[in-house]
């Protein structure tokens, strides 16, 4: 009888264990700049992609937004940001990468990379990446608001195209968000792409008081509109994640 129900309860155990355990489960991790990063409540409404990117999938997908404001893939891996994603990185998991904005400004101190460097640092994302058989997928920064004469600027030609360029060396899915923010901009026109921005009139937001003009940075509805170009391109791949996708298509 005892040993019975020592069984019994072994068994009911194990099967517990396994109901605890939901199949198919992912990491997707984010790795970037200020445009990806989740914000702090006082610097809202400024919102990055990463933020409504979240809410996409089903509850087996963890998403681990490590993007943080003003870094390059030079000081995220200096400041130890990417060895800690690499402690919980699993086989099967993801890896966004989306560097540029920092990287690029020569002015930008202790962030700046050459292109050489530039590329070095991303190779060195995917080359570790694939060392944990996770999956890195590279994406191209997204633009900034520059328009002039009426014609939107690509304020990313060069970087983007090394971003590219490591892509098409190393076989690495792609989604090229500058081009699809670019295309977004010009199909919203000069004044209108202004409300994706992180715009606020004098007195309209108790965090910024003297309002804000700022054509790096994203609102709610922005964000929420390049985490949506962010999928097109998963879609565009065919990745495996689109099966965990719940809500998020226009």
């Amino acid at each position: 009888m005892f040993r019975a129900r020592f069984f019994l309860v072994i068994l009911s155990t194990l099967l517990l264990s396994f109901t605890l355990v939901p199949k198919g489960e992912v990491t997707v991790y984010l790795v970037g700049d200020s445009t990806c990063a989740d914000k702090s409540d006082n610097a809202f409404p400024e919102t990055g992609w990463g933020t409504p990117f979240k809410t996409f999938f089903d509850e087996s997908v963890t998403i681990e937004n490590r993007a943080r404001n003003g870094r390059s893939t030079k000081s995220f891996m200096e400041e130890g940001r990417w060895d800690k994603v690499l402690e919980t990185l699993s086989k099967g998991d993801y890896v966004f990468i989306q560097f540029g904005h920092n990287d690029e400004v020569p002015s930008k101190v202790g962030r700046y990379t050459t292109p050489e460097e530039f590329q070095t640092n991303l190779k060195k994302y995917i080359t570790d990446t694939r060392a944990k058989k996770a999956n890195p997928i590279l994406l191209t920064p997204v633009t900034r608001r520059s328009f002039e004469n009426g014609k939107l600027k690509d304020t990313h030609s060069e970087y983007a195209q090394l971003v590219r360029d490591v892509a098409a060396e190393l076989d690495v899915p792609l989604i090229d968000m500058t081009k699809k923010s670019m295309d977004l901009l010009n199909e919203w026109g000069v004044a209108n792409s202004q409300y994706l921005y992180h715009h606020l009139k004098a007195g309209e937001h108790p965090n910024y008081p003297n309002g804000r003009e700022d054509n790096t940075h994203f609102n709610e509805l922005g964000a929420r509109k390049m985490a949506q170009l962010v999928l097109d391109g998963m879609e565009e791949l065919d990745l495996e994640l689109l099966d965990k996708i719940v809500v998020g298509k226009r």
